[in-house]
Parts: C-alpha cells; structure tokens; sequence
C-alpha cells in the first residue's frame, strides 16, 4: 500500500533518500560520512517545511516493511521548501553549496525515488509514481516533471514508459540531468 510517510519513519525512509540523491546528499552534507549525512536527512525529514520533509513523501509499505518512497512537492514553492535547507547546512556544517534549480513554476516535481535494494523490479518505483501523480491531479497540477542523471539509462526507459518526454538537459549539482515532464 502506498501511503504518506510519518515522522518517526526518517530512520527507515532517509537511507532510501540517500539511495536515490547519492552524491547530492553527500555535497549538502558536505562529508561522505554516512552518519552524518544520515543525521543530517534525517533532521530534514522530521521538519514539516523542508524540501526533504516527511509531508513531501509517500512510502510504499507491505508486509515486508517499506520498500520504497517517493518524494514530491509543487515546483512554485522549491525556495520557500529549499531555503530551510540550505539555511541549516551554512550555519550549522559552515557549507555553502547550493544545487541550482532543479524544478520551478508551473510543475509538480518528482524529487526523489528509490525502491530498497532486493525489492526491485517488482513494480514498486511504477507505483509509487502513479501516486505521486494522482496526488499532482488532485492538486489541481498540469504537469509533473524530474530529473535523470544522463547515465542512468534504466530509469530513463521506465520513465519514458511512463510517459514522461525528454525536454532539455540541464546542469544540475554539477552533473548532466535530463529534465523529463509528462502532462497530465
């Protein structure tokens, strides 16, 4: 079942965000340490205005646990959700990096996706996206867009089943991302 993530979930979801966000997670944190960018995404996870709040995400639960998560969020208000983050790691780990715009006005924007390891293949990451696109719909959204690394050719192709259409690629965190929108 497909529900929204709770609060007290950060310790099960936020390695699956790091799964998905990778090197961008490590570059907020400013270390590859794994407990400190553990701490710090699960300190995002647990606010309720953030680019990484649990408000932002759906998991994917069975009886196996949870096996997946999508994060998503208006584009209209990536600054309003990304400043709490971008305020916290300069004045709390002296970091100044910021990723650039990865979605804006007029789209709903698929952040972050990641199904647990073993749990592949078996339709959850499709799901999980369908609910995170009925949850645009319902919010009154034309559009739902994300980003691909250039590289990561299975999402590509899921994507692109999905509907999704390549628009531009754009620089992105200082990686080549492919922006993909589907109308809806």
């Amino acid at each position: 079942m497909i529900r929204p993530a709770r609060k007290e979930e950060a310790s099960t979801v936020v390695p699956l965000l790091f799964q998905a966000m990778k090197e961008i997670a490590v570059k907020l944190a400013g270390t590859s340490n794994p407990g400190v960018v553990q701490a710090l995404f699960e300190h995002f996870f647990q606010q309720d205005v953030n680019q990484y709040s649990y408000k932002n995400t759906l998991v994917y639960e069975d009886e196996e646990g949870i096996g997946g998560m999508i994060l998503s969020y208006d584009g209209d208000d990536l600054d309003l959700l990304r400043d709490p983050v971008l305020d916290h790691i300069r004045e709390h780990l002296q970091n100044d990096f910021v990723p650039g715009r990865e979605t804006g006005k007029g789209e709903y924007y698929l952040d972050s996706i990641a199904v647990a390891p073993g749990r592949q293949g078996k339709g959850i990451g499709k799901q999980l996206i369908a609910a995170a696109i009925e949850k645009a719909r319902q919010e009154g959204q034309s559009s739902v867009g994300l980003l691909v690394h250039e590289h990561n050719e299975d999402a590509l192709r899921l994507y692109e089943r999905l509907g999704f259409k390549a628009v531009k690629m754009r620089e992105f965190a200082g990686g080549q991302y492919l922006h993909m929108v589907k109308s809806l």
